[in-house]
């Protein structure tokens, strides 16, 4: 039952095309909002900063974008106004590193970095007054909601969502280097070597290398090089495979929903997880056959809500 097989996604014409839809979004829409910033201190004494959006809601929805996103990232602004509008408080939470400034350590946010949520949720819990906690994540920021629903059980979250989410790490960094994603990684990996170099001038004992950096021409060499070494993990596959939330979607305890379109172009078969989905008490696995990544766009219109917006409220609400 929770694996979805008919959804209610339905575009126009244009958008039946998996690339279209990917770059639409980021390229043409672009809503706005005033976030109120608080910076949390992490206990390893670096730092990541929530922006909220309140309307004084006793029911909070907790964001995480994806990867090289923040706050201010187009999908993140339209589904909190959403939120907003159907009565529920949000808060945009900027992965270390992300929120415009460098985080302190020499470490790096990574897409298995969920004891940074739990701090973010500690943080809220202490200073603010909620009866009810939902997450929603983007990307990377979905494959670390699932990890962090299913690594143990939360009982303070009511529902998850999790969107264009690679649930295999290693199958999505090699679909990547696919000639028809070439543009996609180029753009990644510009700001990702950006950060690297920073981290090199800022730890200037370290091994990187700014030479080997701006060679860098890969998820691989660059996870290799700095993200797997500087965040403890031996090695790239050492990292993606510890940090694939596909291995935690069994021990989900929480009402979750992950939509995966089927012409996402960054994923492969094993960012489909319908095995895991059909016998599952909580998970539900929704792929259309179309949205792109982190697209789902319906009509050139932008000021029309997106498809996206309405099922992830619909899901926050219902549970279905």
């Amino acid at each position: 039952m929770p694996y979805i097989e008919n959804s209610t996604y339905s575009p126009s014409f244009i958008f039946k095309n998996g690339h279209v839809n990917t770059m639409y979004r980021a390229v043409f829409c672009h809503p706005e909002l005033q976030y109120s910033r608080k910076r949390v201190e992490l206990t390893d004494g670096d730092f990541i900063d929530l922006d909220f959006s309140t309307i004084g809601s006793k029911k909070l929805v907790l964001l995480i974008h994806g990867l090289e996103g923040s706050s201010n990232s187009s999908y993140m602004i339209s589904l909190t106004n959403e939120l907003n509008r159907a009565g529920y408080d949000a808060v945009s939470m900027n992965l270390r590193g992300c929120s415009g400034e460098s985080n302190r350590l020499f470490c790096s946010y990574h897409s298995g970095r969920t004891r940074d949520i739990e701090e973010a949720f500690d943080y809220i819990s202490k200073y603010c007054d909620y009866e009810e906690y939902n997450m929603v994540g983007y990307s990377l920021g979905g494959n670390l909601t699932l990890k962090y629903l299913g690594e143990k059980d939360r009982p303070h979250i009511h529902t998850g969502v999790a969107i264009s989410t690679p649930c295999d790490l290693e199958s999505t960094a090699i679909k990547m280097t696919a000639v028809s994603n070439k543009l996609y990684l180029n753009v990644f990996l510009k700001t990702l070597k950006e950060k690297a170099i920073k981290k090199s001038e800022q730890f200037p004992t370290s091994a990187l290398s700014k030479e080997y950096i701006q060679k860098i021409r890969n998820f691989k060499e660059l996870d290799d090089f700095y993200t797997a070494p500087a965040n403890g993990f031996k090695n790239a596959e050492d990292y993606w495979r510890k940090a694939s939330c596909k291995q935690f979607i069994p021990t989900i305890k929480t009402k979750s929903l992950l939509i995966n379109a089927l012409d996402d172009p960054f994923f492969t078969a094993d960012s489909y997880p319908i095995e895991e989905a059909r016998d599952h008490r909580y998970f539900h696995l929704e792929a259309p056959k179309y949205g792109g990544h982190v697209g789902f766009m319906t009509y050139l219109n932008t000021s029309k809500l997106p498809w996206c917006e309405q099922r992830i409220l619909s899901f926050i609400k219902h549970g279905e």
